[in-house]
């Protein structure tokens, strides 16, 4: 194994691998799939922390387990907004989102089971890690063409500058490492 990261995640030490994204940059990788230890206990503090909510939205892949067992903790429901069309689907909506960690642009679609879930309520957008943003930005569009009223965005982990907003809810920092 190459560089780590050493980090305490809601009381669960972890060992991050360091993955360059460019010439100049690396950050740890973090990822919830498969770390069942890290999913629950990240979901019980970040509801401590989070407003009230009806329903959590997230999107396809990496925050989904954290969706699943923070919506399971409070026997409430949650969303997941695809990244790409399934046949079940007929009827959606879609937004456009471009992310650090994914080369290429692209899209977010909720299908009207999902859009009736959301319409009308507070909603929670949440996702594994937050850097740029783009992400959230893009769910809370999601979240506004389905009629949904955002509450709050949160994360178990803020990356870089992301750790300096106001308007997240996170558990911990996460350093970018520049080279």
């Amino acid at each position: 194994m190459g560089k780590t990261y050493k980090i305490n995640i809601a009381g669960c030490e972890r060992e991050l691998p360091l993955c360059e994204v460019s010439e100049n940059l690396d950050i740890a990788a973090f990822v919830m799939f498969g770390d069942v230890e890290v999913t629950v206990a990240a979901a019980r503090e970040l509801l401590k922390i989070c407003p009230e909510h009806d329903v959590i939205v997230t999107a396809e892949a990496k925050g989904i387990p954290l969706g699943y067992e923070m919506a399971r903790q409070e026997k409430g429901e949650y969303v997941v907004a695809r990244k790409g069309l399934k046949v079940y689907m007929p009827e959606y909506i879609n937004v456009e989102v471009r992310s650090i960690t994914t080369l290429s642009l692209q899209r977010l679609y909720i299908g009207a089971d999902d859009i009736e879930k959301i319409k009308g309520k507070r909603v929670l957008i949440i996702d594994d890690v937050i850097s740029t943003g783009e992400s959230l930005t893009a769910l809370k569009k999601l979240v506004e063409k389905a009629g949904g009223n955002t509450v709050g965005m949160a994360a178990v982990l803020a990356e870089g500058d992301a750790a300096d907003r106001k308007d997240i809810y996170f558990l911990e920092k996460l350093p970018v490492f520049p080279k």
